[in-house]
């Protein structure tokens, strides 16, 4: 079966499907929906508040390092073990409850089906069902926070003996990534039917958006990597309360980390592609040029999630592994910078002679390209062996991940947010108040994490509860209480910034200027339909004619040409010699 016809069939399906659908009553609209826009905007709350969660976790964590006998506001005085609490659950939080469900099941849910020319998900029921065993998921980790013992303090990364030991709250932690893994998975699978099978008339694979090809090769990394993941849960769950030993005793529990490492080294690429998508789609809207080398970009996200699942070993340098088997992991991590390189260099030349203009999603867009690229350099410093092993378990790592999943993952989505709000809620963010957010969020990200790199090169540990003893001296690190103070100064500030995001944002839900159908004057599907979006979507489907990137195209006297308008005369004669050659 051709592509063309597989789409057209699947429109066929869904036209059929949605013909006797009645409006549904507040409930069934607002909270138990099965429209995949309400869904998107539902993910996108959730994540919103526990984006405040880890946000106060992480100042709470900053604030015990720089002054560890002082109160924390709100929290007293912190124990080591309390600190413990503290990052894991920052982590954790930040990584499977704000990040993943913010690009996979907030922007996923909204932008594909749209994007694709679709009425909804190829599995509505199943799309609502992802989104209410979430907050579930969510309370029962939080939860932990009121047992004996407090919530799970074993890491984000949980590695045995120390995670089966634990206290109850670390079993709340298991069950509720398995709930949330099982959400992922539900995710997935309708994200790669509905693109397979729901594509409008003429919406070829190489017609797709970036973002949608971002969220199909997501969903595929997350099909066959999270059933991995949840089966280790499983396992410690039963050591924990069990008594088996598939990782203590006469367990490995080298085995949990590479079962652990094998989810959650793919896992990074799940918290990166959505925002690689968004920062395409954006750069090419707002450079009003074509994306630079298509067919490239999507081969290398491809090639990027391909390579991912065989570079987990360089996590694990330090566990003693055979140098043969180090040096082959050294190897194919360094590989896979290859292909980030020609995302990156693409982009740089999307920007090339266009047309630029520093719109808010514009700005946090090239926020995410500057801020992955110093975290994927630094990334390659890790990926030598003999260079991990100096700056294995110290602030240099902390560093490369928040370039990589804050100065990445979170500038992505900040960018998406601000890019698809006139359609998400019929309305525009203050365009002033949104740039106030960049400079302030761009400033302070790179005062508090640019010199971790410095502190980590020098060898401090990460994961202390204090650098200093009760008088604020200790022999080895006391040349470091004044720099982690100023990190802190930094992060309550960056903190503080998020501030002007939220107010904007709220303010804007209710009172913001309505929006025109297409404010951004862009190509792809969403902006040719009028506010606010219906259910169903399209009324009829439409028929696709062209690529999202035709900007500036000399076909038309506009700047943009949308991928439905379909061209006559000369016009339509000159595409198809284009699309021929």
């Amino acid at each position: 079966m051709s592509t063309q016809t597989t789409a057209a069939e699947g429109g066929a399906l869904e036209t059929g499907a949605h013909e006797d659908h009645h409006e549904p009553g507040i409930i069934g609209r607002y909270i138990f929906s099965r429209d995949h826009k309400v869904i998107g905007v539902q993910f996108t709350f959730t994540s919103l508040i526990f984006l405040i969660l880890g946000g106060l976790l992480a100042m709470a964590v900053r604030w015990r390092i720089a002054w560890p006998t002082e109160e924390v506001p709100l929290l007293g005085v912190v124990s080591g073990a309390q600190y413990n609490v503290l990052f894991t659950m920052h982590a954790s939080v930040m990584i499977f409850f704000v990040i993943i469900p913010f690009l996979v099941g907030a922007f996923g849910n909204f932008v594909v089906p749209l994007h694709i020319g679709a009425r909804d998900m190829a599995f509505p029921l199943l799309n609502g069902l992802s989104y209410w065993i979430f907050p579930p998921a969510a309370i029962i980790m939080l939860a932990g926070f009121f047992l004996e013992g407090g919530a799970a303090a074993a890491g984000w990364t949980s590695y045995p003996p120390l995670s089966k030991i634990a206290p109850i709250g670390q079993s709340c932690w298991i069950v509720s990534l398995i709930i949330v893994g099982t959400s992922s998975i539900m995710g997935a699978i309708n994200y790669i039917t509905t693109i397979v099978m729901c594509r409008a008339p003429g919406m070829t694979f190489t017609r797709m958006s970036l973002t949608v090809w971002s969220i199909f090769i997501t969903a595929i990394l997350i099909c066959f990597a999270t059933p991995v993941l949840t089966s280790a849960l499983i396992l410690l769950l039963l050591d924990r309360t069990a008594g088996t030993t598939f990782f203590t005793h006469d367990g490995q529990p080298l085995l949990w980390q590479h079962l652990f490492w094998f989810y959650s080294h793919p896992a990074v690429y799940i918290m990166i592609l959505g925002s690689m998508g968004i920062a395409s789609d954006v750069i090419s809207v707002f450079s009003r040029k074509p994306i630079f080398g298509y067919k490239a970009m999507a081969y290398a996200m491809a090639g990027i999630a391909g390579l991912g699942f065989i570079v987990w070993g360089h996590h694990m340098f330090m566990s003693g592994m055979n140098p043969t088997l180090g040096f082959t992991f050294m190897l194919s991590t360094m590989l896979i910078a290859l292909p980030s390189a020609v995302k990156v260099f693409n982009w740089l030349g999307t920007l090339w002679g266009g047309n630029i203009t520093l719109t808010t999603p514009m700005l946090f867009a090239l926020g995410f390209v500057a801020m992955f690229l110093i975290g994927g350099l630094s990334g390659i410093f890790m990926a030598a062996t003999p260079v991990d092993i100096q700056i294995h378990d110290t602030y240099f790592i902390v560093a490369h991940i928040h370039y990589v999943l804050f100065g990445g993952s979170l500038f992505g989505i900040f960018a998406g947010l601000y890019f698809w709000f006139p359609k998400m809620f019929g309305r525009m963010m203050n365009e002033t108040w949104g740039k106030v957010h960049f400079c302030l969020t761009f400033i302070g990200f790179n005062c508090t994490f640019f010199m971790m790199h410095i502190v980590g090169a020098a060898g401090m540990p990460r994961r202390y509860a204090a650098y200093a003893d009760e008088n604020g001296v200790t022999e080895t690190w006391s040349h470091m209480a004044g720099i982690n103070e100023v990190m802190t100064y930094s992060a309550l500030g960056l903190g503080l910034a998020q501030i002007v995001f939220f107010v904007n944002f709220f303010w804007s839900v209710a009172k913001g200027r309505k929006a025109e159908a297409n404010p951004w004057k862009a190509n792809t599907l969403e902006w040719t339909l009028e506010n606010p979006l219906v259910h169903g979507n399209f009324y009829p489907l439409p028929v696709v004619y062209r690529g999202p990137y035709e900007y500036s195209s000399p076909l038309v006297e506009e700047d943009y040409l949308p991928q439905n308008r379909k061209l006559e005369g000369k016009a339509a004669e000159e595409e198809a010699r284009q699309a021929k050659h």
